[in-house]
This record gives C-alpha cells, sequence and structure tokens, in this order.
C-alpha cells in the first residue's frame, strides 16, 4: 500500500465522509444482517459515524490497523462486538458492519478516479485491505466476546445445577443431577462450605440420586467435597447409592472410608434428624385438634 494511496483515501473520506456516512447507514439499515430488534438507527448512525471519523484520523499515520494510531478504532470495533455478542448478533451480522463500509467507499473511489485506472486501482485495493483487516479484527474480537459469555453462562448454569438446601435446623442437602467432574465439584464445595457457615449446619447431605455413572474420578471428587464440609464441622452424608452404583464402586475398589451412605435422601434425612435427636412418626386419623 502506497502512501500516496493512503493520503489519497484519507483525503476522499474527509471531503465526502457526510455523504458517505449517509449511504453506509442506509445500506446498512436495508441489509439482511441488519437487526431492527436490537440497535436502532440512531444507535446505527452513531457507531457508524464515531467509526468513520476514528478511520479517517488513523488513516493519517498509517495502514497498520495493529499500530498504536488505529488504538481508537480497535477500541470501538471491540466495543461494538463484544456488545453485539451480548445482544445474540451472529458473527457474520456483526462483521458487515465493517464490510458494509466498501461499497460507498468504492463508490467514491470511482466517481473521483475514474479517469486515472491506476490510481484508482490502487486506492481501491488500499481501502479493500484496510477494511478486510478490520473485518478480521471484528470476528476475532467478537469470538473472545462470545466465549466470555457462554463461559459465563457455564458458570450459572453449574450454580443453578448445584443449589444448597436447608432442609430442617443444622441439616442441608446438595442434590446432584448429571455429571460431575473437576469444576462443578469446585463449585459444589464452595456452594456446600458456604451454606455450612451461613446456617451453622453440622450435617450435609450429598445426594447423587442423579448422578448416572459414579467411577473413581467421581468417587474422588466426592471424597473431596466431603472431606471440606468435616474441615468445617459438619459430618456428611451421601445418599442415592443405588444397587448398581453400590457394585460399580465395590468393582473399582474405591474406598469410602467412613463415610456414611445411605439408598435414598429420605433415609438421609431419617439419620439426620435422629442425630440430632428428632423423629418422624405419623400422626393417626382423627387426632388432630379442632
Amino acid at each position: 500500500m502506497s502512501e500516496a494511496a493512503t493520503s489519497r483515501l484519507r483525503t476522499l473520506i474527509g471531503r465526502n465522509e457526510k455523504e458517505i456516512l449517509d449511504e453506509w447507514v442506509r445500506h446498512q439499515l436495508t441489509a439482511d444482517t441488519h437487526r431492527a430488534d436490537l440497535v436502532t438507527e440512531n444507535d446505527l448512525r452513531s457507531e457508524s459515524s464515531r467509526f468513520l471519523a476514528a478511520l479517517r484520523a488513523a488513516l493519517e499515520a498509517s495502514t497498520d490497523v495493529k499500530s498504536e494510531p488505529w488504538a481508537n478504532v480497535r477500541g470501538l470495533l471491540t466495543e461494538l462486538s463484544q456488545a453485539r455478542a451480548r445482544q445474540g448478533f451472529s458473527p457474520s451480522e456483526t462483521a458487515m458492519f465493517v464490510f458494509s463500509l466498501k461499497q460507498p467507499l468504492f463508490a467514491r473511489i470511482r466517481g473521483e478516479m475514474a479517469q486515472d485506472p491506476a490510481v484508482m486501482a490502487d486506492a481501491t485495493w488500499t481501502a479493500s485491505l484496510v477494511l478486510d483487516r478490520l473485518g478480521l479484527l471484528t470476528m476475532e474480537i467478537y469470538q473472545k466476546g462470545r466465549e466470555q459469555v457462554i463461559n459465563r453462562q457455564q458458570e450459572e448454569l453449574l450454580e443453578l445445577s448445584t443449589p444448597v438446601v436447608r432442609l430442617w435446623d443444622n441439616v442441608v442437602a446438595v442434590p446432584l443431577i448429571g455429571t460431575l467432574d473437576s469444576a462443578r465439584t469446585q463449585v459444589v464445595m464452595e456452594n456446600l462450605l458456604q451454606e455450612i457457615v451461613n446456617l451453622g449446619a453440622a450435617i450435609a447431605i450429598i445426594d447423587i440420586t442423579g448422578v448416572p455413572t459414579v467411577d473413581t474420578l467421581v468417587a474422588q471428587h466426592l471424597l473431596k467435597a466431603v472431606a471440606a464440609a468435616r474441615l468445617m464441622g459438619a459430618d456428611c452424608i451421601i445418599s442415592g447409592i443405588r444397587p448398581q452404583i453400590a457394585q460399580t464402586i465395590v468393582h473399582l475398589g474405591v474406598d469410602l472410608g467412613d463415610v456414611t451412605t445411605k439408598a435414598s435422601l429420605a433415609d438421609a434425612f431419617a439419620l439426620a434428624l435422629k442425630r440430632n435427636g428428632l423423629t418422624v412418626s405419623r400422626i393417626a386419623a382423627g387426632s388432630g385438634s379442632n
């Protein structure tokens, strides 16, 4: 990219900035990728105006979009891409913000430089390279922003899938559903320990009725959760030990140590009440007070 072509491109944008902006916004509003439900015309015009001004200013220094003079342009694209990733735009819808600038810009280049094909070709090539690089940069930023959204959603799902429930005074329970991996075990331990502190619980029930399989790794994760709870002064009971789970644990030779286990959450809860000096009895029919 020659300095002459860059200078011509910068001058052309400065001389026709309003016309290019109007045409660019019009193209974006009528494009199939426009999301009128997520971005208003005023917002789109504001974003486009800021970007076009920053692009013109950056071209005064160089065409290297990774250099310091382009920091403002990259900042605007980062802000836009991350916002659209959160809003649910697709990658192509996000990238078209940059790529759609080609049509009005190329039209101005043809209109002013048509009499000199070499100059026109040079300016077109320079504009195309700059916008292509910015478009790719937008895609990269969008992807990182989307990954952040997905990671945050996964963390929130982990929180939702590992609730700590207060069953009685001094008794809490964690009903686990699905696969138990290292990340989820960490969330389980953090939530369980926090609730033990908050409620002053003396007994914690870890129910694995909804855990499909138990292997050596899952058993080790359970033992870690039990050990962490004990360090906080709470005794643990593991419930939901189905026949096939029991056979698997025996077959694997996993030693649960002195951890108390029960076949169902109901059995574990009954044991927890008994340790608290409480019992549950059936009220005879007709014996209730009027």
